[in-house]
C-alpha cells in the first residue's frame, strides 16, 4: 500500500466512527427537540377537543329534546302566513319534509335550536349554549387539523434529519476530496524520490529532482541531490585514479627499462671520448656531446616519470591560502616579467588543512601554466573565495589567464598523463598536481575563465574547530591524510 492509501485509509478510520457518533447523537438530539415542538400534542388535543364537542353536543340535543317534550321550554311558533319572515334555516327545514331537526343559530353557534313540524307550521325550541361556540369550535378544530396534515406532508423532523445527514456526508466527502488531493502532493515527491532512488540504485549517478519545497520532503530531495552528486564525483574520482594507477605503473617500468640502457650507453661514450685518436678527437667530443645531451634529455624524462610513479608523503597542516598564493606569485613573478599578476583575495578566508609543499607544487604548475598561455603582454588573475556548492566548506584557489584557451581536444584529456598539447610539455604537470589535490583531500576543475582564456580552481578543505586528540605535533616528520580521498587512492592501486 503506498503512503497516499495509507492516509487516506487513517483518515477514514479516523473520521468515519466519529462522523457516525455525532450523526447518531445530533439527529437523537434534533429528534427529541422537535418532537416537543412538533403537532403531535396538538394532534391529540384537537381529537380530544373534537370529542368532547361532540359529546356535549349530542349531550345538549338529548337535553333540549326532554325539555320540550316536558313542555319546560315554550317554543316560537312559525305560522305559514308569515313564512317570508321565517329564518332561512327554518325554510329549509320546512321545505326538507323532516320532522324535526337541529340547528346551531345566534352568535358563533353559541345557541341550539330544535326545529320540529307542527303541520304547516313550525316550532322552534332553543337553548343557550352559553360559552361554548360550536362554530368556533368546530372553526378551530378545523384549523389545527389544517395544521397537522400541512405538518405530516411537511415531516418537519424527517425533513431535518436528511438535511442534516446529507449536509454531514457533503462535508465528509469534501474533505476526503481535499485530504486525497493533499495526499497526491504529499506521496508525488515521495514517489519520485523512491523511484530516483531505485535509479541510483542501478547505476544513474545523473538523475536529479527539482523541487522548491522547504519542509522535511523538500530536504530529503535536496539531500538526495546532494548524495547523487558526491557519488557521481566520487566515481569519476575513483576512474580517474585507477586509470592513474596503470600510467603509474607503466611509468615505473619505462624508468626501470631506460635506466638499464642509459648507465652503459654513457659508460661506452666516454670511453670512446678517452681513447679516441688525436686527428678524429673534435668530432668524438662533438659526438660524445650530443650522446650525452640526448642522455641528459633522456635521464629528465625519466626523472620526470618517476616523480610520477612516486608516492609522495601527505604531511597535513593548516594553511594560509591568501599568504601561500601570494608567496607563489612573488616568486615567479621576477620569471615572467612580461606578464600582469592581479590578485583578489578575501579577506577573512578560513584556514586549509593540506600538504604545504603539495600546495606549492600545485600552485606553482598552474601559474606557469598560466604565464605561459598569457604571453607577452598577457594578464593571470589570482582569486581566492569559499566554495559551499557541494554541500562541503571548501576553500577555493582559481587560477585565471588570459590566453587563447582550451580546444575541445585538449579539454577531453586535460588530466590524461604523457599527453601534452603544448610545446616541450611533457604531459604529466596537471596530472601530477591534479593527484596531489587528491591526496590533500581536495580536487582541481576547469572552470569558466574571466580573461577570455583557461581557468582552474584548486579546491582545498577547510580547518574544523580542532579537538584536543586532533591537534598533532608539527615537528612530527609525516603523517598521513586521514581522508576518504587517500582510501580511494591506496584502494585503487
Amino acid at each position: 500500500m503506498s503512503v497516499r492509501d495509507r492516509l487516506i485509509a487513517v483518515f477514514v478510520a479516523a473520521t468515519v466512527v466519529p462522523l457516525g457518533l455525532t450523526l447518531w447523537m445530533t439527529t437523537s438530539l434534533l429528534e427529541h427537540s422537535l418532537t416537543y415542538a412538533s403537532t403531535r400534542e396538538l394532534d391529540e388535543i384537537s381529537r380530544l377537543l373534537e370529542t368532547t364537542g361532540r359529546e356535549y353536543y349530542q349531550q345538549a340535543r338529548q337535553d333540549l329534546t326532554a325539555a320540550a317534550d316536558r313542555g319546560e321550554v315554550k317554543p316560537v311558533r312559525m305560522l305559514p302566513e308569515n313564512r317570508e319572515k321565517w329564518p332561512a334555516a327554518v325554510v329549509e327545514f320546512s321545505d326538507s319534509g323532516e320532522d324535526t331537526r337541529f340547528n346551531l343559530a345566534g352568535r358563533k353557534g353559541d345557541r341550539l335550536e330544535y326545529l320540529v313540524r307542527r303541520g304547516a307550521a313550525v316550532d322552534v325550541y332553543s337553548k343557550d349554549l352559553g360559552a361554548v361556540a360550536m362554530d368556533r369550535l368546530s372553526e378551530q378544530y378545523a384549523r389545527a387539523r389544517s395544521l397537522i396534515e400541512t405538518a405530516k406532508a411537511r415531516d418537519l423532523r424527517r425533513g431535518f434529519t436528511y438535511t442534516y445527514v446529507l449536509l454531514m456526508s457533503a462535508i465528509w466527502l469534501v474533505s476526503l476530496l481535499v485530504l486525497v488531493y493533499l495526499a497526491s502532493r504529499i506521496s508525488r515527491p515521495i514517489g519520485e524520490l523512491t523511484n530516483s532512488l531505485l535509479k541510483l540504485s542501478a547505476g544513474d549517478l545523473s538523475i536529479r529532482l527539482q523541487t522548491d519545497r522547504r519542509d522535511e520532503v523538500g530536504k530529503a530531495i535536496r539531500a538526495f541531490n546532494h548524495m547523487a552528486g558526491q557519488l557521481h564525483h566520487s566515481r569519476e574520482r575513483l576512474v580517474y585514479l585507477t586509470r592513474l594507477a596503470g600510467w603509474q605503473q607503466l611509468a615505473r617500468k619505462m624508468a626501470h627499462e631506460v635506466k638499464n640502457s642509459l648507465t652503459p650507453i654513457r659508460l661506452t661514450i666516454e670511453e670512446i671520448s678517452a681513447r679516441g685518436a688525436d686527428g678524429d678527437r673534435a668530432f668524438l667530443e662533438q659526438a660524445a656531446q650530443i650522446v650525452v645531451d640526448e642522455v641528459n634529455s633522456l635521464e629528465r624524462r625519466v626523472r620526470a616519470f618517476s616523480e610520477f610513479a612516486a608516492e609522495p608523503p601527505v604531511r597535513p597542516a593548516i594553511l594560509d591560502v591568501n599568504a601561500l598564493l601570494e608567496e607563489r606569485i612573488a616568486f615567479l613573478r621576477t620569471a615572467h616579467p612580461e606578464v600582469a599578476y592581479h590578485l583578489r583575495l578575501v579577506e577573512d578566508t578560513p584556514r586549509a588543512i593540506a600538504d604545504e609543499d603539495l600546495v606549492k607544487g600545485i600552485l606553482t604548475n598552474l601559474l606557469e601554466n598560466a604565464a605561459e598561455a598569457a604571453g607577452a603582454g598577457g594578464a593571470v588573475l589570482a582569486a581566492t573565495r569559499v566554495e559551499r556548492d557541494t554541500g562541503q566548506e571548501m576553500i577555493a584557489l582559481e587560477i585565471h589567464d588570459s590566453g587563447p584557451g582550451l580546444s575541445m581536444q585538449a579539454i577531453e584529456t586535460l588530466f590524461e598523463p604523457a599527453i601534452s598539447f603544448k610545446k616541450g610539455g611533457m604531459g604529466l604537470g596537471l596530472s601530477i598536481a591534479r593527484r596531489s589535490a587528491l591526496l590533500c583531500g581536495g580536487d582541481i576543475v576547469l572552470i569558466r575563465g574571466e580573461l577570455g582564456g583557461a581557468a582552474f580552481r584548486l579546491l582545498l578543505p577547510v580547518r574544523e574547530s580542532p579537538t584536543p586528540a586532533d591537534v598533532k605535533d608539527p615537528s612530527c616528520p609525516q603523517h598521513e591524510l586521514s581522508s576518504s580521498t587517500t582510501k580511494k587512492i591506496s584502494a585503487a592501486r
